[in-house]
């Protein structure tokens, strides 16, 4: 990364996965591997471009790596990192509290 990191672990972890985007990409990447079409169906209303920016910026803080196939036409999958594996108790508890609001409010 190449900005300097933030002293409060919470601000942290916000600057690595503090948009729905990748929280989403996250979520379906702990499903296991998938290629970039499969993501562009899965996070629903998200651009190509957008897909791509977000795509780039997980690799580049190791929350993912991208592996190209030299195929044609290219086929490219990425895989969460251990890093990004680590996020999986965030991401329930975020689904656990999503349900009960939901019961709650919705």
């Amino acid at each position: 990364m190449t900005k300097e990191a933030p002293e409060c672990p919470v601000e942290m972890t916000l600057q690595l996965i503090g948009n729905k985007w990748k929280v989403l990409i996250i979520r379906d990447l702990l499903e296991g591997t998938k290629r970039f079409n499969e993501l562009m169906h899965s996070v629903t209303g998200i651009t190509q471009k957008v897909l791509t920016s977000n795509l780039r910026s997980m690799e580049e803080a190791g929350l993912l790596t991208r592996k190209v196939y030299p195929e044609v036409p290219p086929r490219v999958e990425y895989t969460l990192t251990e890093t990004g594996y680590s996020l999986k108790p965030i991401l329930d508890s975020m689904f656990m509290w999503g349900t009960e609001y939901k019961k709650k409010f919705v």
